[in-house]
């Protein structure tokens, strides 16, 4: 592909076909040399082609977002609310709603940016990149700053950065199932121009989405971003995941509240009607009641206590690529993870090579060697251990084919030459290999028949070494006719064994001790490994992990999912299963209703890793594996993940304190004016007031997601249940307007309040007990043996003494507040601790309820 003088042989777009992958030539902007791009073409073209992402997110400026955010339902609300007060001369109410929009909006947009800037720097910590050629140097760079021109290398494990042409590949195959619907891996050249436009008959391109089985390439990138075929089809491939439970949570939470708004302003409006008051003014008051119950900070207090918790797992060398992955942390009760690196040590070493008699043999390290040597995909743990146990010298031999391993069949072949002669070498799963061979090797080398009494030999010196904990693998070759150059899976057969290469992973120390913990918190671990049961039962006896029960990735094969979902539920060790079956045993638990974790770092993970609830990969994982995970562990290692799951119920029982706030004492008062309108000749609180008290609420809470929690609500998974949010709000809500009706009564009857003292004295009351009661609800124990954080405690005092000096201000008859004499407010203190004594007893009553008990 390049001419003498370093230059591409592409020139002009000589086209034979209509796509990109049947041009004879490449379009001259994309001239590069052998030495690739230099850094200035390279900055002209990001500027030219923009950066390489599919769904580059369009720049926008401040006041754009902003006003994005006035389409959020529960501001247009506010708006609505705000506008209608204007047109009837009614400035006071229309400028306090416009205060409450501006801060709400502006609040919202800086925190959720601030929020945004901090997950974006964790997510480009573990971005991936690609080795791409530059000034003639190799070198990593981010995949979205590659551009079209760029030769970049590929190997197995990586994923495709963008559409381009093969320039020189040496066994390449690339899975494109995603693309063109191919189940097999698609061997690629660079030579071969396909006959027609049809995507799946392009041999000689790789496309952006796929990834490479096998083989090393290097490739010269043409399209990059939405110009890619990928890009082009708006990211289908990509597909977008269903709506999480907490996603979904959130929304039925909102569709409560308007339902309960709706009612209650019907029933003002009725009410007030019926009793033939203004009707002006009972609208308004109808308006600053559904503005009451609206909790308009509800999405920033998410965005924002989901990124602290982010932020807080980065310190724990956790990093959180999609914030919605921290609930799901938390409410994950089921956790599927690789036997190698999660509870052995991934530190594997060759500690024997044996004939099937159970002997050193010095034949079987040779030819796991030059099988290890030669091939071209991913080398494993395994592979790494037999090239650093010992060196043999193999010059003699060249490599002139090669079958990749697949998943499937389970083995590996290459095809090599030495001294004119052609030998096929070939290793995996013993079981595989060893149904493949028709011969063995005896004591002398000569290859025999295999008799029953050598068979069984075999299978026992398989079964000593599993039982040992060793990893097993064997060896097989045979010799093929010299004018063979290359090989398919036909020619696995009638090979000649010639015996076991041996791997010891020591187990993790505290291994065992993690997955205890996590057991303790309510998660059960299954380990789904590709290696045999005697393998994984001794690893899982040394860390004295009980196995409850073991499925085989055979039996696996024999069963639909509704069976699968009985057996995956029952066994937590699954043994010799292959990526589908990995998958499939994902969905299975999903479907019973589990919050399913899988931690994976390898090319067959990527499809569990998809389908997971929460899907882990560690920092050193291939390309596939990263790209499909919502969390990277910076270290493999499971007791971090304990952290985790510590940080995301953390985070869960934050945001539901909001929200049980909003849903009792918030509710309550709002039911409380709704009912005070039956028998009160006047409002129980003017419009202007009811929405001054529903701005100094909301800001009291603007530091919740600081607060700690109780060790309760970590020690279990935490799941959304809107039937506990909709049944506190029943209990406790009536609670709160209790003691609001209990307070009418004390400012009518005792002291003869008028409308002006009546109307302050329960704007500072109700207010209190909103405010107050967060520490009691905060807690499912005594509020005195939780210590909330510092900030909440700091809010809730300013803010209340803003409430009791706003009506000694000058403010005061802007929002028609009177000076309210101080055996008011002692007697107002009196009724507000008790309401919170009460609050504590009714919430204790609540949770040890069959009521709560049931539902949580």
């Amino acid at each position: 592909m390049f001419n003498k003088n370093g230059k591409s042989t592409v020139s002009k777009p000589e086209c034979t076909g209509g796509v990109w992958w049947r041009l004879t030539s490449i379009q001259d902007d994309l001239h590069s040399s052998s030495d690739g791009l230099s850094n200035t073409e390279v900055q002209q073209r990001l500027l030219r082609y923009g950066p390489n992402r599919l769904s580059a997110p369009a720049h926008k400026y401040p006041l754009f977002e902003i006003l994005d955010r006035l389409r959020n339902p529960l501001v247009l609300l506010l708006l609505i609310a705000g506008a209608i007060s204007a047109v009837v001369d009614d400035a006071t109410s229309a400028g306090i709603i416009a205060l409450m929009v501006v801060l709400s909006v502006t609040f919202d947009y800086v925190q959720e940016h601030k929020a945004e800037l901090a997950a974006d720097r964790l997510r480009k910590s573990v971005a991936l990149k690609a080795t791409v050629r530059r000034d003639g140097v190799d070198q990593e760079v981010a995949v979205e700053d590659l551009v079209p021109g760029d030769i970049v290398s590929l190997s197995a494990g990586c994923l495709v950065p963008g559409d381009g042409l093969v320039l020189s590949a040496a066994d390449l195959f690339i899975q494109q199932a995603a693309l063109t619907g191919e189940s097999f891996p698609v061997e690629k050249h660079a030579t071969a121009i396909p006959d027609d436009d049809a995507l799946d008959r392009a041999t000689n391109a790789v496309f952006m989405g796929s990834n490479v089985i096998s083989g090393m390439a290097s490739v010269l990138i043409v399209k990059t971003g939405e110009s890619t075929q990928l890009g082009m089809v708006g990211g289908a491939i990509s597909q977008s995941r269903p709506p999480t439970a907490f996603d979904n949570g959130i929304r039925h939470f909102g569709y409560l509240i308007l339902r309960v708004t709706f009612l209650l302003v019907l029933f003002v409006l009725l009410v007030n009607g019926l009793a033939h008051r203004p009707w002006l003014e009972s609208f308004l008051f109808s308006l600053a009641l559904a503005v009451g119950l609206t909790p308009e900070l509800l999405p920033m207090v998410v965005t924002v206590t989901l990124s602290r918790g982010a932020l807080r797992l980065a310190k724990h060398g956790v990093i959180v690529k999609r914030l919605s992955a921290m609930q799901n942390l938390g409410a994950m009760d089921i956790l599927c993870t690789d036997k190698t690196g999660t509870l052995t040590e991934a530190k594997i070493s060759l500690s024997c090579h044996v004939d099937i008699g159970n002997q050193d043999n010095s034949h079987v390290l040779e030819l796991a060697y030059l099988n290890s040597s030669f091939e071209t995909g991913v080398h494993t743990p395994l592979e790494d251990a037999i090239l650093a146990h010992e060196s043999v010298d193999i010059r003699a031999w060249t490599k002139i084919d090669e079958v990749p391993f697949d998943f499937e069949r389970r083995r590996l072949s290459v095809l090599l030459q030495c001294l004119g002669e052609h030998f096929l070498v070939v290793k995996g799963a013993p079981e595989d290999v060893l149904t493949h061979c028709g011969r063995y090797e005896g004591v002398d080398g000569e290859a025999v028949p295999w008799t029953e009494p050598s068979r069984i030999l075999a299978q026992q010196t398989l079964t000593k070494l599993s039982m040992d904990g060793y990893r097993v693998l064997g060896i097989a070759w045979k010799k093929v006719p010299a004018d063979v150059c290359h090989v398919t899976l036909t020619d696995e057969s009638n090979l000649i064994f010639a015996g076991y290469a041996a791997f010891l992973d020591p187990p993790k120390e505290d291994a065992g001790e993690a997955s205890a913990n996590l057991s303790r918190k309510g998660i059960a671990v299954k380990i789904l490994t590709g290696d045999n049961e005697l393998v994984a039962q001794h690893v899982c006896k040394t860390l004295d992990i009980p196995v409850t029960s073991v499925l085989m990735g055979y039996q696996i094969a024999k069963l639909d999912d509704r069976a699968l979902s009985l057996q995956a539920e029952a066994a937590n060790l699954f043994c010799r299963i292959n990526p589908i079956q990995k998958n499939r045993l994902i969905l299975a638990l999903r479907s019973r209703g589990h919050v399913v974790g899988f931690m994976g770092d390898g090319i067959n993970d990527a499809p569990a890793l998809h389908s997971a609830d929460v899907s882990i990969s560690v920092d050193t994982a291939v390309d596939v594996a990263k790209d499909s995970a919502d969390l990277i562990m910076l270290k493999h290692d499971l007791s971090m993940l304990e952290d985790g799951v510590n940080e995301g119920r953390r985070t869960f029982a934050n945001i539901r304190k909001y929200i049980m706030m909003g849903t009792s004492s918030n509710f309550g008062n709002m039911f409380s004016m709704a009912g005070a309108t039956l028998f009160l000749p006047f409002l129980p609180m003017l419009p202007t007031q009811v929405l001054l008290n529903n701005i100094l609420y909301d800001l009291s809470e603007t530091v919740l997601p600081l607060d700690e929690v109780d060790e309760v609500e970590t020690a279990t998974p935490q799941h959304w249940n809107i039937k506990l949010l909709r049944n506190f709000m029943l209990v406790l809500g009536p609670v709160s307007s209790s003691f609001d009706f209990a307070t009418f009564y004390l400012l009518l009857t005792f002291l003869k309040a008028d409308e002006g003292l009546f109307q302050t004295g329960w704007f500072i009351e109700s207010l209190a007990t909103q405010i107050l009661v967060i520490f009691i609800i905060r807690t499912r124990g005594n509020p005195f043996l939780s210590r909330p954080h510092p900030a909440l405690w700091i809010a809730a005092v300013s803010i209340l003494l803003v409430a009791a000096i706003i009506p000694f201000s000058p403010l005061a008859g802007f929002f028609g507040f009177v000076a309210l004499p101080w055996p008011y407010f002692l007697a107002l203190s009196v009724l507000v601790f008790m309401y919170l004594a009460l609050a504590q007893a009714v919430k204790v009553l609540f949770y040890r309820s069959n009521l709560a008990l049931k539902h949580s």
